[in-house]
């Protein structure tokens, strides 16, 4: 069975994307800090402890990986926050750095010697971190870090291309998870069915490429 590796699977999203896996025979590892009932039930690989934001606990957080051929990485793992022009704080922004932006470098290059030759990683970024796309300004942390995030993937695609592997940038739509108090216009379930339908259609032609969920190419 091929392997996938989620981060941020313990909840959301990267839950929802991992029970989709496991019923589709993929052997899941379900990274993060802290697990659920809902993962611990699912038949996923759970490894706990293991903080994105935290560079110099990943190569030992992750060592439980170190003979685990990957087929699958999905960068999942994220945080927001709400700075606007008069209330911001620093160290919230640099938080969001350092999950959104550095703690996908990190995890994937901590991988890389796992990843298969053919394997995919998929970062799930936001539309957010488009400078086109952005009309209504706020969010600076959240914005910063997905840009940041993005032009981590693009380099990553040219730098991985040599070795088989294939990289995307997904932004899975506005999802009714807890990090937006379930506000959103789309189920967890569905922008998971969608991002493994965008995941399936990566290929080293495509590589580096920013879509949408639904499969509209967006704009950087």
């Amino acid at each position: 069975m091929p392997n996938a590796v989620i981060t941020g699977a313990n909840r959301g999203i990267g839950l929802e994307l991992t029970k989709q896996l496991l019923a589709q025979g993929w052997d899941v590892y379900g990274v993060c800090r802290n697990s659920s009932d809902e993962l611990d039930k699912s038949g996923a690989k759970v490894m706990t402890k293991v903080d994105v934001g935290n560079p110099d606990s990943l190569p030992s957080a992750l060592s439980k990986l170190k003979d685990v051929k990957i087929d699958l990485l999905i960068n999942n793992a994220g945080v927001l926050g709400r700075d606007s022009i008069t209330e911001w704080d620093p160290h919230t922004i640099e938080h969001q750095f350092r999950v959104n932006a550095l703690g996908p470098l990190l995890v994937t290059q901590t991988l890389l010697e796992q990843l298969r030759k053919g394997a995919k990683v998929a970062h799930i970024t936001s539309r957010m971190g488009s400078l086109t796309d952005n009309s209504s300004g706020g969010y600076y942390g959240y914005r910063m870090s997905k840009a940041a995030l993005n032009a981590v993937g693009v380099s990553m695609a040219s730098d991985l291309k040599e070795r088989g592997i294939a990289v995307a940038l997904l932004h899975p739509g506005y999802v009714q998870t807890e990090m937006v108090s379930y506000g959103g216009d789309i189920s967890a379930q569905d922008a998971a069915a969608r991002l493994l339908t965008r995941i399936d259609e990566l290929n080293l032609d495509n590589t580096g490429s920013f879509w949408h969920s639904n499969g509209e190419i967006l704009p950087w």
